[in-house]
């Protein structure tokens, strides 16, 4: 199949450099290009902002929308000689009656200034790749920096070259039952940008001032003893509130995830120091009163450790933490529960994946975690791209593995739904999965998903409650839910004040 790209030639980008390479490599897909100026290119002053928050964030120049040489992409792409099988139309210019044309949008509007006009407007775009009024693949892209617009537009680069991918690849995912939203003015005039560069420098200035005072995110853990329906039962939070599991503030506990053994309950978290900057898996066990002292660390690397989800199978007790920026998910095993681990194996490796959530279904395991840099961790494009709104599924006829990617991996993209937040629970024949929310902010709730399909065909999900923080548990955030036989656990976020020594309170005497 011979596909042409149709793009903007007056700036082509690194995306689009990577995006004709990837397409190439595709079995029987060969790429030609048309680079005649086109619509939909970014405001003039696109660019200054670009540059004013790469200098004030000290962000590196060479990703996604960095500009190449046009020779390269000429190289990638050769110009058309005759007509293509397919166009894929980048632009929102083409009318070819005579092939098939798949146009990209954002937000039901082509072109890169479109995207850059769903971030201002404070949206979290979505991208739909259409051939007619067929939808081929679409997705709500995010960004962990939903503020700076640089980055916010190079994850959304990122993330709109999988969905194109899978497209081409027939494995296109799709929102389920998402309005379309309305298109945004375009354009970012001068006054825009003073005002912008305006807010950028205050916010940067106040960020260093109450980080100086406050922590924030910091996470807490709740939990309460259950003598009645969980949380997914109800579909809210318990009328009787939440205990919090005390720290001492130069630490935070997140991650809750309980088990089980003949004692009774065992609670491991992510133990999270502030001086150390990386986490480590820590665990204390509970009795019929709550917790038996304060977690202590049984699990530590080199590098940071997260979500602990911590099962048991063949009498034995195993565990996947998170490890995305070693680039490999990896499996211990307890031999002095509930301590005593080792690695016993990789289950995968070479790509950056966070909140690794493994579920039974019969004699097949299921994997889930969303991926970074569209699996290609130290590739090209490694440090751009959403942690939270692309999941990938892998299935294995034992947890050792081999592990088998899904044939429609991403499964979903949505910055929305796509972050596990906790086991896959059954209720009534159902399964529900708990999703993290990071439309807002990542964390920022926590969504009940049921699950409409599971199979080596095909996924599909649904998010039926959305649980947010508030009254009864306060913060600016929820983002995972477990529970034991006897015990239900949460975590969320909120601020938390800082202890100062000499050398803090000389910092903040500088500072102001």
């Amino acid at each position: 199949m011979r596909v042409s790209v149709r793009l903007d030639g007056r700036m082509p980008r690194r995306w689009h450099l990577r995006l004709i390479e990837r397409m190439t490599h595709r079995s029987g897909v060969t790429v030609c290009v048309d680079a005649r100026t086109g619509p939909g290119a970014l405001p003039d002053n696109a660019a200054l902002l670009f540059r004013l928050e790469a200098m004030l964030r000290r962000l590196p120049g060479d990703g996604p929308s960095a500009p190449v040489d046009r020779a390269r992409i000429d190289a990638a792409g050769p110009a058309a000689s005759g007509p293509p099988d397919l166009i894929l139309d980048l632009c929102g210019d083409v009318e070819d009656g005579r092939v098939p044309v798949w146009r990209l949008a954002f937000d039901d509007a082509p072109g890169e200034a479109a995207l850059l006009a769903a971030l201002l407007a404070g949206r979290r775009p979505v991208v739909t790749i259409r051939e007619g009024e067929r939808l081929l693949a679409s997705g709500r892209v995010g960004t962990e920096a939903r503020s700076i617009m640089l980055t916010a537009f190079e994850d959304a680069l990122v993330r709109t070259s999988s969905l194109v991918l899978a497209a081409l690849d027939g494995t296109g995912p799709r929102l389920d039952g998402t309005d379309l939203p309305r298109r945004h003015r375009q354009g970012l005039s001068a006054l825009d940008l003073g005002a912008r560069a305006a807010r950028l420098g205050a916010r940067m200035v106040s960020r260093r001032l109450r980080a100086l005072c406050i922590r924030a995110p910091h996470w807490r853990t709740g939990w309460r003893s259950l003598s009645g329906p969980d949380v997914i039962d109800l579909r809210a939070h318990p009328a009787s509130g939440w205990n919090v599991l005390p720290d001492d503030e130069r630490r935070f506990y997140a991650d809750p995830f309980p088990i089980d053994d003949h004692e009774g309950t065992v609670l491991f978290v992510e133990d999270y120091v502030y001086g150390q900057e990386k986490g480590v898996i820590s665990a204390v066990r509970f009795g019929a009163e709550g917790p038996r002292g304060t977690p202590v660390p049984v699990l530590e690397a080199g590098h940071h450790l997260s979500y602990p989800f911590v099962f048991r199978d063949g009498g034995t007790h195993w565990m996947v933490p998170e490890s995305g920026s070693a680039g490999t998910l990896d499996l211990y095993r307890a031999t002095a529960f509930p301590g005593g681990w080792v690695k016993e194996s990789t289950l995968l490796s070479g790509l950056n994946a966070s909140d690794p959530t493994l579920f039974r279904q019969g004699d097949l395991w299921w994997l889930f975690a969303t991926v970074r840099d569209d699996g290609e961790h130290g590739g090209p494009f490694a440090g751009w791209g959403s942690y939270s709104d692309s999941l990938h599924l892998w299935s294995a006829r034992d947890v050792r593995g081999p592990w088998k990617p899904h044939p429609m991996n991403p499964v979903v993209v949505d910055i929305a739904s796509a972050r596990s937040g906790g086991r896959i629970v059954e209720r009534g024949g159902a399964l529900f999965r708990p999703v993290q929310d990071c439309t807002e902010t990542y964390g920022g709730a926590l969504g009940l998903a049921r699950i409409e399909r599971l199979d080596e065909a095909g996924y599909a999900q649904r998010v039926e409650t959305i649980l947010r923080p508030g009254p009864l548990f306060l913060g600016t955030g929820l983002h995972t839910l477990n529970r034991s036989r006897t015990f239900e656990f949460i975590d969320g976020a909120g601020p938390a004040l800082r202890r100062f020594g000499a050398s803090s309170r000389a910092d903040l005497a500088r500072a102001t």
